[in-house]
C-alpha cells in the first residue's frame, strides 16, 4: 500500500522561490538584449513577409522572381530585355536566364522588335495572363493575413509611411532589391513537369 501524501488539488500551489540579486543578475547576463527599432522590425516582418509569400506562389509553381517578372511584364508591354535589366539593376545576361525559364513554362514570350531586330520585346502569353491573375488573388489574401491587426486607417497609414520611406532612400517602385542576389534559375522548375 502507498502511504505517500497526494498534494490536495484545491490547496494554493506553494510560492515560487524569490530570486537573489545575484541570481537576477547571472540570468540577466545569459539572455541576449532584444533587438529595437524600426529598422529591425521592418527586417524581420519583411523576411517573414518574404517566406510566406514564396510558400504562396511556389503553390502556383512560381518563385516570387517569377512573379516580380511577370508583374513588370505585364505594365509595360514590348519591354526589351536591355531595358528589363537596366529597371532590375543585372546585366543583360541575367535577364536573358530569367525570361528563358518563363518562356519555357509559357508564360512569357519573346518578339522581334519592329524597330530594332537586336532586340527582342517581352510579352506575356494568355497562360502568363491567367497566372499573373492567379498570383494577384494569392497576393491579396497574403496582404489581409500579414496586415490583419491593422483596420483599413492603420493599412492606409503604414502604407503611406513605408512609400516615403523607400522614396527618401531612392528604391525603385516596384523592384524587388533581391534580383541582385538571385541564383540561376533551375532548367526545370518544382512542381512542374
Amino acid at each position: 500500500m502507498n502511504t505517500a501524501r497526494q498534494p490536495d488539488p484545491s490547496a494554493a500551489p506553494a510560492p515560487a522561490p524569490t530570486p537573489t540579486p545575484a541570481a537576477s543578475a547571472v540570468a540577466d547576463q545569459a539572455r541576449p538584449p532584444v533587438p529595437r527599432g524600426a529598422a529591425f522590425l521592418l527586417a524581420q516582418i519583411g523576411a517573414h513577409a518574404a517566406g510566406r509569400f514564396a510558400e504562396r506562389v511556389a503553390a502556383l509553381g512560381l518563385t516570387p522572381a517569377d512573379v516580380g517578372l511577370l508583374r513588370m511584364v505585364a505594365g509595360r508591354p514590348g519591354l526589351s530585355q536591355r531595358a528589363l535589366a537596366e529597371d532590375l539593376g543585372v546585366v543583360p545576361s541575367r535577364v536573358v536566364a530569367l525570361i528563358d525559364a518563363l518562356e519555357g513554362e509559357g508564360l512569357v514570350e519573346r518578339r522581334r522588335s519592329a524597330g530594332d531586330r537586336r532586340n527582342h520585346e517581352l510579352h506575356l502569353t494568355p497562360e502568363g495572363r491567367r497566372s499573373l491573375g492567379k498570383v494577384s488573388r494569392v497576393a491579396s489574401a497574403h496582404e489581409d493575413d500579414l496586415l490583419a491587426a491593422l483596420d483599413p486607417d492603420g493599412r492606409a497609414q503604414l502604407l503611406e509611411l513605408l512609400e516615403r520611406v523607400a522614396a527618401q532612400q531612392e528604391l525603385t517602385p516596384g523592384v524587388h532589391p533581391g534580383y541582385r542576389t538571385l541564383a540561376k534559375p533551375a532548367a526545370k522548375r518544382k512542381g512542374k513537369g
